[in-house]
């Protein structure tokens, strides 16, 4: 058992292998958050909590005389609001009288034998291999008849414990909630740095890295996606924590709508550590016997630095989010016709791409935008999901077939949440958009955004989705989402009710994906959102990958993939080889390099491979061997960052197999001098007691040696030359 209760169902106290997470319920039913790290005995901790009058802090009614009790000081798992704790609180309650008060006292507990589902809505889920634990804690309101119900899901390999809150309305009136996070913890003594990932379009999950002060800091999104601008995964850790050292505590939201991620020192330097919705714009109106459910939180710590962290992330998201028949099976190498076309295609083009990337070995033809309706550009077309049949030469299912006769399967890109104000979508049914009324709408590439919260809106892209699917015998889709969401206004639900359309807006995208993939099981999904917009464990439940971001410049593409990497697994990454000079930088990289980039990821192509030279179309013969070659390392390996974030004129990054047999090492050059420096790299994951040859020389050392020693190149990389060196296990 993961779980261990005592002290009369009082203490809790959560162990993973190497973590453990501790809580108490006091004598005043405050439930006290008090250790969260390294795996511990279970001895009660809470004489750790140094209690004194801080002054201007307040005392609960429960606290008597005691001034040195205090819910402004105090540790906590879930911190009220307007009732004496003045810092950032967890629940926002609006009551029937106007009133705004939310504190929480513990009542009871159950320990279940399996994981929980959240309604709607994805999460970590038991396998064959290995099932979860839950503990649920269930705390009530104090005036009101409001319960919360906490969830704590344990995964022992993984160290990952999972968060997850339900709010029920028992009383008698109604209730409006303005804020709910998905978890809040305090931790009381250590110094931390928060890591987290920004960016913008193009750019996406450039790690940055700041000190956890007095001045909160803050990160979010209100774009009704989880953003290409933040990412909704941190990292608090100590200071000067590395790859290889420090205690690091991960919090990944498994959500792809509005977040908040915040960590902020109190007037005892205690960090309150804080995830969820964010509460701009959100208030869910709950009746009598009506409930919200927050969206997962995973948590996980590691003692020894962010590449154990990493690999604990990737192993859970692989084996726990990642669903369908791509979970493990192979993906195939494809091929994307947009950076070759855009919107200027037509039957004769795709084939003539198609029949060349056949030839190299790539096994799958991609149709990006501008197949169905009214689409030569941008500005008209979305929601018309009917084939254009005088620009495709004649059906979906004809061109499919062709595709399908030279031994390749056939992909196509839709963008169902959108529409486009010029098609017949939108002439027939203009209050599918969000609009608000008396106000013209925002926007953004020429399109608006359909009001997921409805189902006939579901219903209707459902069909249309199917339909071509089954009708052409469709392999894989790459479902895309151009733009950010504002002038929400439905025009079916009730005006009182507008606070819920965001959160609406992301279940009822889940719900036609969990659907869409039900009526296709043997599909490979692949999300976009103008690349990396929605790059979330959310989306990872449906796609088990997602195009990375829209830049393909193998240089750029290093720091958004190395960003990635902390929480995301390889095999989640969408990452392709294309032309040069490059549609987004107009660098000039070399061939083998963008295709040593695109190696550590779901490998393809962006290009007319018409257009190159005969060596380089025996370059992506040689690409796709070596991605044929190392794919159950790159997609099921241990994955190894050699490089971190200050600046160097080099990356290296570096796959292990789970059994140690063998490994990858790649590095890039990035910079370049005159009187070039020797580049020296480390080496790691090797089994300290057995020998490996390294490919460069074969030269033999023990792992031990290989670990500690590195590697260093005894020939000049010019900028942007890159290199794999491969360690394969040596006889004695």
């Amino acid at each position: 058992m993961a779980v261990k209760v005592s002290e009369n169902g009082r203490l809790f106290t959560i162990q993973t292998k190497d973590s453990s997470y501790q809580m108490f319920a006091d004598d005043k039913n405050v439930l006290l958050h008090l250790y969260y790290g390294e795996k511990i005995g279970e001895e009660n901790l809470s004489s750790l909590i140094f209690c004194t009058d801080m002054g201007f802090a307040g005392n609960p009614e429960e606290a008597g005389p005691n001034r040195k009790y205090s819910l402004d000081v105090l540790p906590q798992e879930v911190p009220g609001s307007g009732v004496g704790d003045f810092r950032d609180d967890m629940i926002e309650i609006r009551h029937a009288d106007g009133s705004f008060a939310a504190d929480f006292r513990f009542d009871s507990y159950e320990i279940l034998d399996h994981s929980y589902a959240i309604p709607g809505m994805p999460a970590l889920y038991d396998t064959e291999e290995e099932k979860g634990e839950t503990l649920v804690i269930t705390m009530k309101e104090k005036a009101s008849g409001v319960v919360l119900k906490l969830f704590y899901g344990v995964f022992e390999n993984e160290n990952v414990i999972t968060r997850a809150a339900r709010l029920e309305n028992h009383g008698e009136t109604a209730v409006d909630l303005e804020k709910m996070l998905s978890f809040s913890m305090d931790l009381m003594y250590e110094n931390y740095e928060m890591i987290y990932f920004s960016g913008r379009h193009a750019m996406e999950r450039t790690a940055e890295r700041i000190p956890v002060q007095h001045a909160k800091v803050e990160i979010g999104s209100v774009r009704g996606t989880s953003s290409h601008h933040y990412n909704p995964a941190v990292i608090l850790c100590e200071e000067g924590a590395d790859e290889t050292h420090g205690s690091c505590i991960g919090a990944c939201l498994v959500y792809s709508g509005n977040f908040v991620a915040a960590a902020q020192k109190d007037q005892k330097n205690q960090t309150r550590f804080q995830m969820g919705i964010h509460p701009t714009n959100f208030c869910f109106h709950l009746e009598k016997g009506e409930a919200f459910d927050t969206p997962q939180a995973i948590l996980s710590y590691s003692g020894t630095g962010l590449t154990r962290l990493s690999q604990q992330y990737h192993e859970i998201i692989r084996e726990h989010i990642c669903r369908g028949a791509y979970k493990h099976a192979k993906r195939p190498i494809l091929i994307n016709n947009w950076e070759a076309t855009y919107f200027n295609f037509n039957e004769e083009k795709i084939l003539k791409i198609a029949e060349q990337a056949q030839k190299l070995g790539i096994e799958m033809l991609v149709l990006d935008d501008g197949w169905f309706g009214k689409r030569e550009d941008d500005n008209s077309g979305l929601g018309d999901w009917f084939v254009n049949e005088k620009k495709m030469n004649g059906s979906m299912a004809q061109l499919a077939e062709k595709i399908h006769k030279m031994g390749m399967k056939f992909g196509l890109w839709f963008e169902p949440e959108m529409i486009s104000e010029d098609s017949d979508l939108y002439r027939a049914h203009p209050d599918w958009a969000f609009a608000i009324p008396g106000r013209v709408p925002n926007h953004s590439r020429n399109q608006l955004v359909l009001d997921m919260t409805r189902e006939d809106v579901r219903a209707y892209l459902l069909e249309r989705l199917t339909t071509i699917v089954h009708d052409a015998k469709i392999d894989y889709v790459k479902w895309d989402m151009n733009r950010s969401v504002c002038d929400v206004y439905s025009h079916v639900a009730a005006q009182s009710r507008n606070g819920e359309l965001y959160h609406r807006y992301v279940l009822g995208v889940y719900d036609l994906l969990e659907r869409f993939l039900a009526a296709c099981p043997d599909l490979l999904l692949e999300g976009c959102s103008g690349g990396g917009g929605r790059f979330d464990a959310g989306m990872m439940y449906y796609s088990p990958q997602i195009w990375c971001s829209d830049n393909t410049d193998a240089i750029n593409r290093l720091s958004i993939q190395y960003g990635s990497s902390f929480f995301y697994p390889v095999s989640t990454v969408g990452s392709h080889v294309s032309v040069c000079p490059n549609h987004q930088t107009g660098r000039v990289t070399p061939f083998q390099t963008r295709g040593d980039v695109a190696l550590a990821g779901s490998f393809g192509y962006e290009m007319d491979l018409n257009k190159i030279s005969d060596e380089e179309k025996e370059m992506v013969k040689a690409q796709v061997a070596a991605m044929h070659e190392y794919y159950d390392l790159t997609h099921e390996g241990l994955y190894y960052r050699l490089t971190g974030q200050k600046k160097q004129d080099f990356m290296a990054w570096e796959f292990v197999t789970k059994d140690q047999s063998r490994a990858l090492l790649t590095i890039v050059k990035t910079d370049a001098e005159g009187n070039m420096l020797p580049v020296h790299t480390k080496v790691c994951g090797l089994a300290e007691d057995k020998l490996y040859r390294c490919s460069l020389d074969g030269e033999i050392r023990s792992g031990r040696t290989w670990n500690r020693a590195g590697l260093t190149l005894h020939q000049v990389l010019k900028e942007y030359e890159s290199i794999r060196v491969e360690f394969t296990e040596a006889e004695e």
